[in-house]
Order: C-alpha cells, then sequence, then structure tokens
C-alpha cells in the first residue's frame, strides 16, 4: 500500500476569546471585597512610581474649579476618549503607540460623580460596621499569663489550651493520658493542671464532655441542688427528650419540682465558648448606602477610605520633556499599568452601582415594607436587566455589602429561590424562612407546633410546601424540634 504525501494551503474560521490583560485586571478587581481592593490598590502604589495617591479634598477642589470653569467632570474612567487605540495583544503589549502626553493632559484624577455625599449623621455608626471579637485561645492565653504557674505547669495549661475545641471542650477519647504522653509527664499532673484551667472564665471551659461542663458551672454559680445534680448525671437522654414525666417517676419528686430544677440547667451554657470568634476583627464596611429622599430611593457609592489615584506630576514633566531610551518605555509601561488600573477601578464601582440599581429595581417592596415583601430573584435575572452576564453578576455580589435602612446586607442576600402559590404571586424562600420562624415564635410553649401544624398554616395562606422542607428551614434557622421547644411550665 503506497502513501502519498501533498502539500496544501487551507484556510479556517474560527472565533476565539482572548482575555486581554485589562480584561485579567478588571475581573479579579471585580471579585474582590473593599478590605481587599484596598489593600490591592496599596499594593500598586508601592510598585509602581508613576501612581500616587491624591486627598480627598485635592479632588474636590479640583471638581470645584473645572465646574467653575464650565467643563464638564471626566473620571479617569472616561479618559480613554484621549487614546488613538486601546488594543492589547494576548502577550500584554499594545499594539498601536499611545499618545501619552494627549492623555496625561486630558487626565483627571476625580472619582466617578455619585451624587450627593451623605453628611456624617447619615452614616452608619462604628459599632454597625465593626466588632472586635477575641479568640477564645487569646482570652485563655491571657488569663494563663496573669495567674501563677511554675514554668512545667505552664507548659501543661498551654497545650490543654491549644487543644480545646470550638465549643470549649477538651476532646478526644483519653486527652489526659495523650497530653501526659506527649509532654512526657504524669496523668495525675495534667489532671491537676486541668483543674486549675477549669477555674478559668468562661465557666466550664476545658470540660471533657457536657456533663462535667455543666456541674462545673453548678460548683461555680453554688447551685447545689441533688435533684439538679441527679438530672445531669443519671436522667441526660431522658432530659435531651424533653421526657419530665419520666424524670419525676424515676427521681420520686413532683412534676413542679423537676420544673425548678429545668430551671437551673437551662440557665447554664452547653458551649462555653460561643461568644468567641475565630477571626480578631471583623469589619463589615457598606460598598453603598441606599437610603429614601423624598419618594425616592437613592443609591451612593461609599467613597470614604479609598484611595483616588493620580499619575505622578514628576513623570508627567519628565515625559514632555522628551525622555527616550529604556527611561522612556520604563515609563511608558508603568503609565500603561497605572491606567489600566484606574480605569478597571471605575469600571468595578460602576458595575456594582448597575447592579444594586437592578436590585433596587427588583425588590423595591423589600426597602419599603420588609422581609415578608421579598421577591424571588435569580442572577440571570439581573443579567439581562443590565447586559451582563450571570458570572459578572455572580462576583459583585459575593462580599459587597449595602447599608440601607433595614440593615447591613450582602448583595447576595436580595438571591433566593422562589415557592410557587397557586392563583398568586411567588414568594421568596427567605420570606417563608421568616414567616416560619414568626409562627414559631407566637406558639403556645407547653405545647409547641409541629412541622406539620406549620405545613398546614402555611397551606392556608397559599404557600405550599411539604413537612420536611419546613424542617431543613427551621433547622437552617437553629430552631429545635417541637418534642425539644416544649417547656412543662
Amino acid at each position: 500500500m503506497a502513501l502519498e504525501m501533498k502539500l496544501g494551503l487551507n484556510l479556517k474560521l474560527q472565533q476565539q476569546l482572548v482575555m486581554t490583560p485589562q480584561l485579567q485586571q478588571a475581573i479579579r478587581l471585580l471579585q474582590l471585597s473593599r478590605m481587599e481592593l484596598i489593600d490591592a490598590i496599596q499594593a500598586e502604589l508601592e510598585q509602581n512610581p508613576v501612581l500616587e495617591e491624591e486627598s480627598r479634598q485635592d479632588a474636590r477642589n479640583l471638581e470645584e474649579e473645572r465646574v467653575i470653569a464650565g467643563e464638564a467632570p471626566k473620571s479617569g474612567a472616561d479618559a480613554n476618549a484621549s487614546e488613538k487605540t486601546t488594543e492589547v495583544s494576548t502577550d500584554g503589549q499594545a499594539t498601536k503607540e499611545i499618545d501619552w502626553e494627549q492623555w496625561l493632559e486630558s487626565y483627571n484624577s476625580t472619582p466617578m460623580p455619585v451624587g450627593p455625599r451623605m453628611n456624617n449623621d447619615e452614616l452608619p455608626t462604628i459599632e454597625q460596621t465593626l466588632t472586635d471579637t477575641e479568640t477564645l485561645f487569646d482570652h485563655l492565653m491571657w488569663q494563663l499569663q496573669v495567674s501563677s504557674f511554675v514554668d512545667q505547669d505552664k507548659r501543661i495549661a498551654e497545650e490543654i489550651i491549644g487543644s480545646l475545641d470550638d465549643n470549649g471542650f477538651l476532646p478526644g477519647e483519653r486527652p489526659l493520658e495523650e497530653i501526659a504522653i506527649r509532654l512526657e509527664v504524669s496523668v495525675d499532673h495534667v489532671a491537676r493542671v486541668l483543674s486549675k484551667v477549669q477555674g478559668f472564665d468562661p465557666v466550664g471551659i476545658a470540660a471533657r464532655d457536657l456533663t462535667e461542663c455543666l456541674m462545673l458551672q453548678l460548683d461555680h454559680y453554688g447551685h447545689k441542688n441533688k435533684l439538679v445534680d441527679r438530672m445531669i448525671l443519671e436522667f441526660m437522654p431522658e432530659l435531651e427528650k424533653r421526657n419530665f414525666q419520666a424524670i419525676a417517676k424515676r427521681a420520686e419528686c413532683s412534676i413542679e419540682e423537676v420544673a425548678e430544677a429545668l430551671k437551673i440547667i437551662q440557665g447554664l451554657d452547653p458551649r462555653p465558648a460561643r461568644n468567641f470568634g475565630e477571626e480578631k476583627s471583623i469589619y463589615i464596611t457598606p460598598d453603598l448606602y441606599v437610603d429614601k429622599v423624598g419618594d425616592e430611593w437613592v443609591i451612593l457609592p461609599n467613597e470614604d477610605g479609598m484611595p483616588i489615584l493620580k499619575v505622578s506630576s514628576y513623570y508627567r514633566k519628565a515625559l514632555a520633556n522628551g525622555m527616550n531610551g529604556e527611561a522612556k518605555a520604563f515609563v511608558q509601561e508603568k503609565l500603561r499599568s497605572a491606567q489600566w488600573l484606574i480605569k478597571s477601578i471605575h469600571q468595578r464601582q460602576r458595575t456594582i452601582y448597575k447592579v444594586m440599581e437592578s436590585i433596587l429595581k427588583f425588590q423595591r417592596e423589600f426597602f419599603e415594607h420588609g422581609i415578608e415583601h421579598l421577591k424571588p430573584l435569580i442572577l440571570r435575572d439581573v443579567a439581562e436587566d443590565i447586559g451582563m452576564h450571570e458570572s459578572t453578576i455572580s462576583r459583585v455580589t459575593s462580599n459587597k455589602y449595602v447599608h440601607t435602612p433595614r440593615g447591613i446586607f450582602e448583595l447576595k442576600y436580595f438571591f433566593n429561590s422562589k415557592i410557587s402559590r397557586p392563583n398568586a404571586d411567588d414568594v421568596a424562600s427567605v420570606s417563608v424562612k421568616h414567616r416560619i420562624k414568626h409562627i414559631i415564635d407566637g406558639e403556645d410553649s407547653k405545647s409547641p407546633m409541629s412541622d406539620q401544624a406549620i405545613v398546614e398554616i402555611l397551606g392556608k395562606e397559599g404557600i405550599e410546601i411539604a413537612r420536611r422542607t419546613v424542617a431543613k428551614y427551621r433547622e437552617s434557622m437553629g430552631i429545635l424540634s417541637s418534642s425539644k421547644r416544649r417547656k412543662i411550665l
């Protein structure tokens, strides 16, 4: 069989999506949170000598001068009209030379006009945007440092504190033996140090199980009661099932005595570390403000704390004086990087604004009347409304927050699935959860409603969902089942 080789010329037409460096940077900045964006800008300021930060007051003065002179204010993102071209190849090099002198002349560092600024009285208080949560480890280590422990005992205490789980318990089947082996000390020595650590705040810390945790709290608060002790040590299974009749029968006491003992137990904390977080500081600074002015809702981007970038006047003059060679290439590259960054930041701000504007249009009733009127909304709805891709909307709504008269919400909060209702508009799943919580809050504590009873109430309101859906929503809100919500008196 003979093989034949031929040379030929073929034409093939295909489409290809090219991610330019500009687009890559815009996408990267878009998905950053506000704090991450500020960090990224600061990093670029350190690396790019052409970039400088301008004070907000200077930017306002420049804006006022332009208005007085009769010039329309232009943002840094609008300066691309002065470029000869912005075509960029995949290797990041400009396909045509940019007239940097013309661009610098028309460049303006003033941020995108966003309407009137909010007065200080209208801004959220610091308590609304900042929480300082001390970690359990830091809290216990501070107490250890100010306590009288000899060096070896301190080393054991540090090992115990470092071994605690998120609830403040000492996990493991034989934790004391494990610590003793690691530190090459006796188990009795570890037990003596553990008893000292268990005297730290919060009360009940470093317990090996729930029973020991509750007993430590009883000892500390002086609630010594034979029935209370027995309920914790002997009747915990019945207590978890809320089977109070069985407890009264086994303890040979009245149901009223069980109720009094239960009040003491309910005053104890089964998770002593619940008030301690993992993060040292948690900042929630809103990216946007939404407020009602007259009959209209107004959206104001939060520019406070956001650096305003400008091109260094030194490099402006140097380029205008005719730089050449490697110095000129270096400055032009840094100018190109600065231009892309400024354009990307302004594009990010405009995109967030447009998404919030669309959300406000879809969820206007929520802002007017509250969570009960939150409508079903998916990413595609907003994407089609503003002419963007769903993935872009997803990036915009992640880690972006809006301050409203009803509180601070992540933009993702306004997107939720729908539950269909016959002969009525669809209702948002978040609204159904809120309604379930409202029903449970108003129930008789001695005879709490079952999930099926809640299903029937919702059904009368035109909300038809399954019992397992009610159970799922209830559990997601941290609400116990009816048997565990029951109170005896």
